[in-house]
């Protein structure tokens, strides 16, 4: 039988029963459907402003990529910047002397890469030479049975398809050349960004807060400063482990006698500022090389040496290092490195962990103040159990006169 809701009389025919006000159709729902449809609702408008934010970042990348690179570096040298300044130095002043001694250093660095790799190409040509050389004796002598005919063949079909697409290949270096303008327009950019954040980085993050009503400005100030603090400490552990993966790798590639070891160590450090994957790919290169220069057998012993030095990185300085400063799961992580390569490539896996602690963080911030903000309200004697009365105070002895 189905309910019967309260009636209200307005006259005769069809209009003899109202349904009252109060017992409407959003009173009539279960409770569990009403808040699941709010939270879907709030959910689907949250994803939507993701959305029309992503597409307005991607018509823009080329402001928001050296940005949020000035924003990593202004994480790694910030702090020295303020040293300085405590010690005395004008903000000015200590701004100039860190930007030139880290250019100084970046510029030391690639040079020496450089250098070692333009004297190490001619043994490693003479030693892919001679493993070419092999191979094809040993395709020669397999079950396959491709002789040198053969190969040179697949060499010639190679050289006409690359003859027959001469159009489109030219067409993409042009694209690449524009890729290199858009590539200087950034590193530009980013530079004189990183000026900016490190001269006047807190009079920048104050002008933003103003955009924020007066009465949370305080808090969103806070969490950005929690935010940023945690990007410092993601950009020295990262730092450290970087180094940490270059120094063991490298040295394992140096005793083993790989050629261009020290590129490549330089490249395993570059690698390791995407955490798990780019030390994994770095690595990759490494044990290709050796196996192209020094055969098989070097190369599993390379690939011991990379597993091994990943198995320290992964159970000891992640754990150490980065677990404190970002205090995020390693599934988070993996999670984050592959939205970040699929939305945007190298640069996004490189940027979708520091923006993921950052939020992380500052998350947490608001959060925790207004739990912190919340009053402490005294818990109420219960209906059924009465109030106890006032215990009686025994009079006080008066003194004898």
């Amino acid at each position: 039988m189905p309910p019967r809701f309260p009636a209200r009389r307005y006259g005769g025919g069809v209009n003899d029963f109202k349904i009252a006000e109060r017992d409407d159709a959003v009173s009539a729902l279960p409770r569990a459907l009403r808040v699941s449809a709010a939270l879907s609702w709030r959910i689907l408008v949250i994803l939507g402003a993701v959305y029309v934010l992503g597409l307005v970042l991607g018509q823009i990348y080329v402001v928001v990529i050296p940005v949020a690179i000035a924003m990593l570096l202004s994480a790694l040298l910030a702090p020295v910047v303020s040293g300085l300044a405590r010690r005395g130095v004008p903000r000015a002043l200590a701004t100039a002397l860190v930007l030139i001694g880290g250019l100084a250093v970046v510029g030391g660095v690639l040079t020496f890469v450089i250098s070692a790799f333009i004297e190490g190409f001619p043994d490693l040509q003479q030693q892919v030479i001679a493993s070419l050389t092999a191979l094809k004796t040993q395709l020669a002598e397999s079950p396959l049975q491709i002789n040198d005919a053969q190969i040179d063949n697949y060499l010639r079909q190679a050289q006409d398809w690359l003859q027959a697409n001469q159009a489109m290949l030219t067409s993409g270096a042009l694209s690449t050349a524009g890729t290199f303008g858009n590539f200087l327009t950034g590193l530009v950019l980013a530079l004189f960004t990183l000026i900016y954040f490190l001269h006047d980085g807190r009079g920048v993050w104050l002008f933003v807060t103003k955009l924020a009503p007066k009465h949370v400005r305080e808090k969103v100030d806070r969490a950005g400063c929690r935010g940023f603090e945690s990007l410092v400490g993601y950009v020295r552990a990262t730092a450290m482990v970087a180094v940490v993966d270059a120094l063991g790798i490298g040295l394992g590639l140096v005793i083993l006698g790989v050629p261009l070891a020290i590129p490549l160590a330089a490249l395993v450090f570059l690698g390791g500022f995407v955490p798990i994957v780019g030390a994994v790919a770095s690595g990759s290169v490494a044990v290709l090389v050796a196996l192209v220069t020094k055969g098989w057998v070097t190369a599993l012993i390379v690939v011991g040496v990379v597993l091994l030095v990943q198995q320290f990185e992964g159970n000891v300085l992640q754990p150490l290092l980065l677990g404190r400063a970002v205090q995020l799961h390693a599934l988070a992580v993996v999670l984050a490195i592959s939205i970040g390569a699929v939305v945007s490539g190298i640069v996004g896996a490189l940027l979708a962990v520091p923006l993921v602690a950052v939020l992380n963080s500052s998350i947490r911030s608001l959060v925790g103040d207004d739990e912190e903000l919340k009053p402490e309200v005294p818990p109420e004697p219960a209906e059924d159990e009465p109030a106890e009365p006032p215990e009686d105070k025994e009079p006080e002895p008066t003194a004898e006169r």
